[in-house]
């Protein structure tokens, strides 16, 4: 790993990791520093806990931590793929069986195209902040400069550990389908340690193998992992034609005429089921450093691969019904099976291969969007700051690529895919929903030019928006089927965002690309990303309170401490060059 310099400016080489790679600042440099700082966690809360960065300042200061730049080689092509091989992987081949027979019946197509315009309107908020802010923080970057450095700190932690589980868990998914291509039982590419909790005894040395090789390739170029993830996406896709061209060849427009056998309750909720195959998006904004031309590419690369992927998610489960009727469909593998019950069973193995290679390219893009994630963090001093490194020949992050593959790979090996199904969702929806909050801060407040009474009337209406959105969601929840609190909650979120755009006046243009209809997308994201949480089961809320109580630990005693050093330095430093420039000029206006 890279370990940055040593106290005498020198490079070090090897591991060549000390204390000073994870605690550098000045309030982990003795016992006694660090009972100072411990003393002084009140005052340094209230400083750090609604601080927010500046664009400038993640643009060049903060990057500028990770020593050497990353390489700007990627264009609105390799945006595009990326954007189609992190979204789709097994999801489609799995999520669909559910939604289908469960809830919407045919009308699982709708569904498809609600999902994914929730999606899209995600993707919308997302495009604008990261053509704004082509950094490799992503989400976390977003939140910082307008939520402040506590929420982007609990959102990043959650975020990071979602995308751990969702690694091991397409990782272990990888060895089924490849056991499922071999006629084999999805355990039998496993070894089984009886001495083990059952959960955790059926050992995967494939998936651990499969993380580290990806790892390998995200390490060595970027470019070459956009290579590599265009061919194996458009494998992907061929496959993806050959099903529907020979499902449309055994079609039956019959299967359709019970359209939505559990009318409109059940057509959204198997599109708060489908959103998550729409999932992934997030991860290749982190890729906004290396882009070219962010204004140009970014908009095309990620709004592009989201229509993409809607059109094919609704001719497939269109596809879907056709082939066979929607109350026959197996939950578990609904393509597979369909195939085999018209005749076609050699059809299954075509579908397992595209699964395996869309997960491949799921499992690239997860690691690459992880990395990014948790060098950008390390650049603030949240996590140990060798994570920032960016290595100087390759000019890729190596150090958090090999750091969060190795945490892929340990949980993969051990841990069963009911286990680390129930851990998925919750999070995801959460930093969705802040990121459109967060477009709207940074639309309709800028400090020190915002007037108080626009930034009360703006904290106002994003309170309504919130409480009806969140009232909406919670009367979903509880099942009622009258109209009344709709009635009630709708016209409120309604009168909200109406306020907000006319009462009060736009701080912020975007310079370059910016989300059309604001306020009333950004709001309708937030509010329909609250609506699909409303449908995650319970356990994910238990995982969300327990790791964030231990992150909330971890910020008090180590990640408050170390930011407010880093934020101080930087403070200082930008004084110091600020008071010589002034010093310089009054020199020469002297000499003059």
């Amino acid at each position: 790993m890279e370990g940055g310099e040593n106290e005498n400016g020198g490079k070090k080489r090897g591991c060549g990791c000390s204390k000073q790679d994870f605690l550098p600042e000045e309030s982990f440099q003795s016992c006694r520093s660090y009972l100072n700082a411990l003393c002084n966690t009140k005052s340094r809360l209230r400083d750090r806990l609604l601080a927010r960065s500046a664009d400038h300042m993640e643009l060049h200061e903060i990057r500028g931590r990770s020593q050497h730049e990353m390489k700007k080689r990627l264009n609105w092509w390799d945006i595009i793929w990326f954007g189609i091989g992190a979204v789709m992987g097994s999801g489609i081949f799995v999520l669909t069986g559910e939604a289908a027979r469960n809830h919407s019946g045919p009308a699982v197509v709708v569904s498809y195209l609600i999902s994914g315009m929730t999606a899209l309107l995600s993707v919308l908020c997302y495009t604008e902040f990261c053509v704004e802010l082509p950094v490799a923080g992503g989400s976390f970057t977003y939140l910082r400069v307008e939520l402040g450095d506590f929420v982007a700190y609990i959102a990043a932690g959650n975020i990071l550990f979602e995308y751990v589980v969702a690694g091991a868990s397409v990782a272990r998914s990888w060895t089924s389908y490849l056991a499922t291509l071999f006629n084999h039982d999805p355990n039998s590419f496993r070894f089984h340690a009886s001495s083990f909790p059952e959960d955790y005894s059926h050992l995967d040395p494939i998936a651990a193998v499969v993380s580290l090789l990806i790892c390998i390739a995200a390490c060595m170029s970027t470019k070459g992992s956009s290579r590599f993830n265009s061919i194996a996406t458009i494998v992907h896709l061929l496959v993806l034609l050959f099903i529907l061209i020979v499902g449309l060849t055994k079609a039956n427009p019959q299967h359709f005429s019970n359209f939505a056998p559990n009318g409109i309750r059940g057509i959204l909720k198997a599109s708060s089921i489908l959103f998550f195959a729409y999932v992934g998006f997030d991860g290749v904004a982190t890729l906004g450093e290396e882009v070219k031309n962010p204004g140009r590419d970014i908009p095309i690369g990620l709004i592009g691969s989201m229509l993409i992927i809607i059109l094919l998610y609704c001719l497939l489960s269109a596809t879907l019904i056709l082939i066979q009727p929607y109350y026959q469909i197996d939950v578990n593998a609904p393509f597979t099976l369909a195939f085999q019950a018209i005749g076609l069973k050699w059809a299954k193995y075509i579908a397992a291969l595209g699964a395996l290679k869309g997960m491949t390219t799921v499992l690239l893009a997860n690691i690459l969007g992880q990395a990014r994630y948790f060098t950008h963090i390390g650049r603030t001093h949240m996590a140990p700051p060798f994570l920032a490194t960016i290595n100087e020949k390759t000019r890729t992050p190596v150090n958090a690529t090999v750091v969060m593959t190795l945490l892929n790979s340990i949980v993969g090996f051990f841990t069963s895919l009911d286990v680390l199904a129930n851990l998925l969702s919750l999070t995801t929806l959460l930093i969705f929903s802040l990121v459109a909050l967060a477009l709207l801060v940074r639309r309709y407040y800028v400090g020190g030019e915002t007037t108080s009474s626009n930034r009360n009337k703006l904290i106002l209406f994003l309170m309504l928006i919130i409480g009806s959105s969140i009232a909406t969601a919670v009367y979903w929840a509880i099942g009622k089927n009258g109209w009344i609190g709709y009635a009630v909650t709708v016209p409120i979120w309604f009168i909200a965002t109406l306020g907000l755009n006319l009462m009060v006046k736009e701080a912020k243009k975007p310079k370059l690309w910016g989300v059309p209809l604001v306020p009333w997308l950004p709001s309708a994201s937030f509010a329909t990303n609250v609506f699909i949480m409303a449908s995650v089961d319970g356990a994910s809320y238990v995982r969300f309170g327990i790791w964030t109580l231990l992150l909330l630990v971890y910020y008090v005693f180590i990640a408050l401490h170390a930011s407010y050093d880093a934020a101080k330095e930087t403070t200082d430093t930008t004084s110091a060059a600020t008071a010589t420039c002034l010093e310089d000029g009054g020199a020469s206006q002297l000499h003059h």
